[in-house]
């Protein structure tokens, strides 16, 4: 039998708190059998090929399956020959199950493996400004599970001996009993002062908190509206939270932003996002359509060696030209051409075919033509620029005009991307959307298109970015004049350039 299961820690949240070799095993799964607490973009480093199975709960919800079917849906996959990863939230082993399903594929022959996870006992507090332990205030800490029925958490955990063991209880899984636990804890005699908080949806852009005392957290959480998941803290380390709380101040903490970019290209900026504390709200504007006309491929594929530049404005155009090549037995090395590109995305898919572009210009495909007029005379120079079948005339026509022979071939096209107009309307009313960004022209668009007149009228309440001078035009054409426009074509310039946008709003505030 080839198949195996790896027990795999998703973390307390944030997607990029996985482990690289949790990061491996999900890179190489033929099936992902994955809890609602796992952050779904994990999902996205599966094969494309992979089975995705949501077996999970959230809160105090009725499980999907239960523990013995999940335990024999992972025996049967994996005896189908296939890697098979259990995704779980926070660390397989802390209140997780995982011994149980281990246990069980070990007593069917099935081949097992754990990839521990960071635990939110752990991390959601790290994120909160709340360490664990610290030799000034505490020595040792507990974790305890708080999801049991109040009456057998009386019997099966003694609160008033473990409220006093430890310097630091830790306490998950317990919103739905909290009172019923602090008041076990209480009447244990620990301190009604003793500093207390609870966290929730640490590590992510959406973490809540409130600090309190033992004796009032239970009435701050329920007034503040804090649910599950959540971790509850009480012990002296609690104090460092206004001194460590470096999560909750990062410059982005706690803004939604819509990212409007295809699916498989918003990776990147959903990390920039994130590192800043923001919430990115995945929605695309456009998809891509592949396109193939079979004599302008065979004529362009037979030409390899003839061809000065190659020069491509976007990273899809490069994509396309590798799998078209790929899927008729053409060899990339035969193109000896140097290579210009637009901005890092763009460069970075060219590395990928095996080249190394010398000409590269931030912005747009003007910025880049009137870099290459300024280097060299082109008069006879044969170009191949591979692009979209909407992509604007700029480009080609001025290396035209300046004497060189262009080659243009269209490889695919960009469509407005299906979308829940009525639920991103309403957002945007409810004014739930802080930032929107914007990396083309056609998403411009198609957005303005698919959210109409009073989607548009929403959407200005929102700080409005564009990646670069050509969707800022764009934007302007549709009646949405952009905010704020990135100095660099890049995820990180765009993230840095919100910032900015966002301090500069606090400042005016504070005046």
């Amino acid at each position: 039998m080839s198949g195996r299961v790896v027990l795999v820690g998703a973390g307390p949240g944030a997607p990029d708190l996985i482990t690289v070799r949790g990061e491996r095993a999900l890179r190489e799964a033929d099936a992902v059998v994955y809890d609602a607490l796992a952050a779904e973009s994990l999902l996205s480093l599966a094969p494309e090929h992979a089975l995705r199975i949501d077996v999970g709960k959230r809160g105090h919800s009725e499980p999907v399956h239960t523990q013995e079917e999940v335990n024999a849906l992972l025996v049967q996959l994996a005896r189908e020959g296939k890697r098979v990863v259990r995704l779980k939230g926070g660390d397989p082993y802390v209140f997780g199950r995982g011994g149980e399903e281990a246990a069980a594929c070990f007593a069917a022959g099935v081949p097992c493996e754990v990839v521990p996870g960071v635990s939110s006992a752990i991390g959601a507090l790290a994120h909160a400004g709340i360490p664990v332990t610290d030799r000034r205030h505490a020595a040792s800490f507990a974790v305890v599970s708080g999801h049991k029925d109040p009456t057998r958490a009386r019997e099966n955990v003694r609160w008033a001996e473990l409220g006093r063991a430890v310097d630091t209880l830790v306490i998950l899984m317990a919103m739905k009993n909290l009172e019923e636990i602090l008041g076990q804890i209480l009447a244990g005699g620990r301190a009604p002062e003793t500093p207390a908080a609870c966290v929730m949806d640490g590590t992510t852009g959406a973490q809540r908190s409130v600090v309190a005392t033992l004796g009032t957290l239970a009435a701050r959480v329920r007034e503040a509206g804090l649910a599950a998941p959540a971790a509850v803290v009480i012990g002296e380390v609690v104090r460092l939270k206004p001194e460590l709380a470096w999560f909750e101040r990062l410059p982005l903490f706690g803004k939604r932003v819509l990212v409007t970019r295809q699916a498989n290209q918003a990776g990147e900026w959903r990390r920039a996002l994130e590192a800043a504390g923001a919430r990115p709200v995945l929605v695309p504007m456009i998809c891509t359509t592949p396109l193939r006309d079979d004599a302008a491929l065979t004529r362009v594929f037979g030409a390899l060696a003839s061809y000065d530049w190659l020069i491509a404005a976007s990273a899809n155009a490069l994509r396309e030209l590798g799998a078209a090549a790929h899927e008729r037995g053409a060899e990339l090395a035969k193109l000896r051409a140097r290579v210009a590109c637009v901005g890092g995305a763009s460069a970075a898919a060219a590395r990928e075919l095996g080249f190394a572009p010398e000409a590269l210009a931030g912005g747009d495909a003007q910025r880049l033509l009137a870099s290459l007029l300024a280097q060299q005379n082109w008069r006879g120079k044969r170009v191949l620029l591979p692009r979209a079948a909407s992509a604007g005339a700029a480009l080609p026509a001025g290396l035209r005009a300046a004497g060189a022979h262009v080659d243009e071939l269209a490889l695919y096209r960009t469509e407005p991307a299906p979308f829940d107009r009525a639920a991103l309307v309403a957002e945007l009313e409810a004014r739930q959307i802080d930032a929107l960004a914007f990396a083309s022209p056609s998403a411009a668009r198609h957005f303005a298109a698919g959210v109409g007149p009073e989607g548009c009228a929403a959407a200005r309440s929102a700080a409005i970015v564009a990646i670069g001078p050509v969707t800022a035009e764009a934007l302007r054409a549709t009646g949405l004049a952009p905010d704020v426009i990135a100095e660099t074509p890049s995820a990180v310039g765009l993230v840095a350039a919100l910032e900015a946008h966002f301090a500069g709003r606090q400042q005016e505030k504070t005046r």
